[in-house]
């Protein structure tokens, strides 16, 4: 039978099904049947006599639907006679976290490779095979929608691009919105516009043409990543995102906020947090404030209890005695 999480009745929290415990004999056709009700419909099997253990976790937000899938080694198809059963009528993206995997399309052979998203049209046919098995994201949105927030009609031709830190922002920032929305313990909520807007500046669309929310989302996932660079700045931050500092600016305005402003408070409450880790009471008051990118001790005591009205020594004296105390 199906294993369904508790959130499933939700239509925006994560639906679990896997084929583990699942009779042996039955985990490819149920496979393919969740498949096309919850994802596309596709042809399954196994390349050799190992039996198919797959897990799915699907996330259907008001127009998009966001997917988790991990799986050992099998091939999937989705051939003419599959499209005109079961047309999906979207684009889909696949986001490879682990395992090559070839796709074979009527253009040529192309081989995925962890790192890599892999946007196609899924009513034109292709297979895709995963030898090592996979793990990998999904996002699909209807054709209408994307051409509506992209300018493109209909893909060409399928299209790779990699979304590893540092590769491109919007692939990347894309690829962590769908990873944390898409998981079974401790889902993040997706916003819907701005996936979306990610979505048409990875397909190229003019950068300063409205896609505020898609620079924001860029530029706080940069910003994230890099909080122990006390060089970091706003002009760092949007040459990353791929935009003019003064656009940057606006970005931020419209938040309420400067990009100074909320690098500072980023770095304060991810002081906060390593502070209050009974497990990092190894490190120094000193040393955590290096961590996150202040240069002086002094500032960031001063910044911290400025921000959150209690000092920094007093977070960790609570943390060192929390370690202290004898577990139940």
């Amino acid at each position: 039978m199906t294993q369904v999480s508790d959130r499933g009745t939700c239509p925006s929290g994560p639906v679990v099904f896997t084929t583990v415990g699942l009779p042996e004999e039955q985990r490819i056709e149920l496979w393919e049947s969740h498949n096309a009700d919850a994802l596309i419909g596709l042809r399954c099997r196994t390349l050799t006599a190992a039996v198919l253990e797959a897990t799915e976790i699907n996330v259907q937000l008001e127009r998009v639907h966001l997917a988790r899938v991990r799986g050992s080694s099998h091939v999937v198809e989705r051939d003419l006679t599959m499209v005109r059963q079961r047309p999906a009528e979207s684009v889909a993206l696949f986001f490879s976290l682990a395992g090559e995997a070839f796709f074979y399309h009527d253009d040529g052979v192309r081989t995925v490779q962890p790192g890599q998203i892999l946007m196609c049209d899924a009513d034109r046919p292709f297979m895709r095979g995963f030898s090592l098995g996979l793990e990998e994201l999904v996002l699909k949105l209807p054709h209408e929608l994307f051409a509506d927030v992209t300018g493109i009609d209909r893909l060409a031709r399928p299209m790779v691009m990699n979304f590893a830190a540092g590769a491109n922002s919007f692939a990347h920032t894309l690829a962590r919105q769908v990873g944390a929305a898409a998981r079974d313990q401790d889902a993040n909520p997706a916003d819907e516009q701005t996936l979306l807007e990610l979505v048409a500046a990875l397909a190229g669309k003019n950068r300063d043409s409205g896609l505020s929310s898609a620079h924001r989302a860029a530029a706080l996932t940069y910003i994230d990543q890099h909080l122990s660079d006390p060089t970091l700045s706003a002009v760092q931050v949007a040459a990353a995102v791929g935009i003019s500092t003064r656009h940057l600016s606006r970005v931020f305005a419209r938040a309420g906020t400067t990009v100074p402003k909320h690098i500072l408070g980023r770095r304060l409450e991810r002081a906060r947090q390593l502070l209050e880790k009974p497990a990092a009471t190894s490190m120094t008051i000193a040393e955590v404030a290096h961590h996150c990118g202040f240069t002086s001790a002094a500032h960031f005591s001063h910044a911290f209890t400025t921000h959150f009205g209690e000092r920094a020594s007093d977070i960790r004296r609570g943390a060192v005695t929390a370690r202290s105390l004898p577990l139940d």
